[in-house]
């Protein structure tokens, strides 16, 4: 049993924090965080999971597919994160009781459900695992904090790089990406959405990634052939995903 691959122990939680804080998580804290989970449930592209101003009973937990967190403005979408497996997608939802934004699927995504009252009683019995939840939801403030600072900084290919280097990170954490890429159901625009952009600028943007050598995104595969090359051009620190690797120890990213 102990040699089982940690997805397989745990199908509905395994990603929980993986490559991030889970080796903190005894077995016992595992076997219950596994055990939370009261349903699960296949959504289609474009399912809303909760809506702004929506108040809900449960927090969900992305088991397979992909989110986007998107907040709506004179018509039209802003992606301002996005979610992959293992993530805690509305825990802000148990302290807050609703959301000031949406949670949406890109692509079919299977959830798991948490109770808000199987999570009070986490808070109140299992210190250990109520920080590690904590630390999800700080987590989820690092990367907004993040984006914000390149959708300043950056142009179009230089966000669209980022991103892709982000999800790259993101998806490796938890066992899901290649080494010369990944797969994932977000469109161009989606990732017009996630970059404040228009779908034309994030198409010649994509093109200019292709042209240049870091980048070609094709029917839902990134691939890349210099995954050092892809970081530098979009200004990607890692730090701020305060993944396990000891290598990963500058939070604030080089010097200006």
């Amino acid at each position: 049993m102990n040699n089982l691959n940690e997805f397989e122990r745990y199908p509905k939680t395994g990603r929980f924090l993986a490559g991030r804080a889970r080796s903190q998580l005894s077995e016992a804290e595992r076997s219950r965080m596994e055990a939370l989970v009261a349903e699960t449930e296949v959504l289609e592209h474009g399912h809303r999971v909760i809506a702004r101003g929506q108040t809900s009973k449960h927090s969900t937990m992305l088991i397979e597919g992909f989110m986007l967190r998107t907040l709506e403005s004179e018509n039209r979408r802003h992606a301002v994160s996005f979610h992959v497996p293992g993530d805690f997608v509305d825990l802000h939802c148990f302290a807050l009781q609703r959301l000031d934004h949406n949670i949406d699927c890109v692509g079919v995504a299977k959830v798991g459900y948490v109770p808000h009252d199987a999570i009070v009683q986490v808070m109140r019995d299992d210190p250990e695992l109520a920080r590690l939840f904590w630390f999800s939801t700080l987590l989820d403030a690092a990367m907004h904090r993040r984006w914000i600072m390149k959708l300043e900084q950056l142009t179009a290919p230089c966000r669209i790089a980022h991103i892709f280097a982000e999800i790259w990170e993101r998806l490796e954490m938890v066992g899901l990406a290649r080494t010369d890429g990944f797969d994932t159901p977000l469109t161009q625009i989606d990732l017009a959405d996630m970059c404040g952009a228009t779908a034309i600028h994030v198409n010649r943007a994509i093109a200019e990634l292709r042209k240049t050598g870091i980048a070609d995104f094709r029917r839902g595969r990134v691939m890349v052939s210099d995954r050092e090359r892809l970081k530098e051009y979009g200004d990607f620190n890692p730090g701020y995903l305060y993944a396990d690797a000891p290598s990963v120890v500058d939070i604030a990213g080089p010097p200006a």
